[in-house]
C-alpha cells in the first residue's frame, strides 16, 4: 500500500504523462490487459483513458485493472486512470518513505 506521501509524489510525476493506453468499448479484453501488464512493468507509472459509459462503468472498469495487474490506484480523474506498479527486478521509481 502507498501512503500518503508516496501517491502525492507519483502525482507529481504523473502530471505530464499522457494516456498510454485507451480502453475500448469492447472493455476489459485479454489484449487489453496484457497491454497494461507490459507499461507497467516498462514504465511502473502510466496513465489509462477509460471510455466507458458512465462513472459507475469507469468505476467498475478501473477496479478491475487494478484487480488484475496488482497496481495501485494513485489518482482518478475523470476518466484517466493513474497506476503505479513496482518492477521488481528493475525499480525505475524510488519513493519517499
Amino acid at each position: 500500500m502507498l501512503n500518503k506521501e508516496q501517491k502525492q509524489h507519483l502525482r507529481t510525476l504523473a502530471h505530464n504523462l499522457s494516456p498510454i493506453i485507451w480502453t475500448g468499448q469492447q472493455g476489459i479484453t485479454a489484449n487489453l490487459m496484457a497491454e497494461i501488464n507490459t507499461a507497467l512493468d516498462h514504465h511502473e507509472l502510466i496513465k489509462i483513458k477509460i471510455r466507458a459509459g458512465d462513472r459507475r462503468l469507469r468505476e467498475q472498469t478501473a477496479e478491475e485493472i487494478c484487480q488484475q495487474t496488482g497496481a495501485e490506484p494513485v489518482q482518478r480523474i475523470g476518466n484517466v486512470l493513474v497506476l503505479y506498479r513496482r518492477n521488481r527486478k528493475d525499480p525505475k521509481i524510488s519513493l519517499p518513505g
